[in-house]
């Protein structure tokens, strides 16, 4: 039963409607199962249906890490502690993260936190010194840059 139609579906149907989800965009298996339970599909349907959209590679869980961490960190400029941690929320395996990381090359990482630390800095009407390379300081960590990339480039940014 669906909660929105009070609808029932045949295991065919399901797999119809999960293939045209997945299809949309990437998805993580979490993203899958809890569709499935929210179609209410009991759990032998659950995993027949999971795995018809493994072998028909509607479902990747290497795929969706890869561009889940390119999304993020081209288009909202996450650091990887914040992309990691998202990641893990969708119950991505240790292995598959790490794999999926590589996406993010080195030098365009460093030039992002310094254009996100730039443009902040610019935004800050702080006067004292400490205070303003504690609030730049703040977010860029919260964005989930590393402590010491952060404190390095605040250090050399605010004199």
């Amino acid at each position: 039963m669906n909660k929105d139609s009070g609808k029932s579906y045949t295991v065919k149907e399901a797999t119809v409607k999960l293939m045209q989800f997945c299809a949309y965009r990437d998805r993580s298996q979490k993203e899958v199962e809890d569709k499935l339970l929210e179609m209410r599909m009991i759990p032998e349907a659950r995993e027949q249906i999971i795995i018809k959209l493994m072998q028909e590679d509607f479902l990747n869980e290497e795929r969706f890490a890869r561009s889940f961490v390119r999304g993020k960190f081209r288009i909202k400029k996450w650091g990887r502690i914040r992309i990691r941690q998202e990641l893990k929320l969708r119950e991505i395996s240790s292995p598959i993260i790490k794999l999926a990381m590589t996406e993010i090359n080195e030098d365009d990482y460093r030039e992002t936190l310094i254009e996100l630390a730039e443009k902040k800095l610019k935004l800050l009407r702080e006067p004292n010194k400490l205070k303003r390379r504690k609030k730049l300081s703040d977010h860029l960590l919260q964005k989930g840059y590393e402590a010491g990339l952060v404190f390095d480039l605040t250090s050399s940014l605010i004199e």
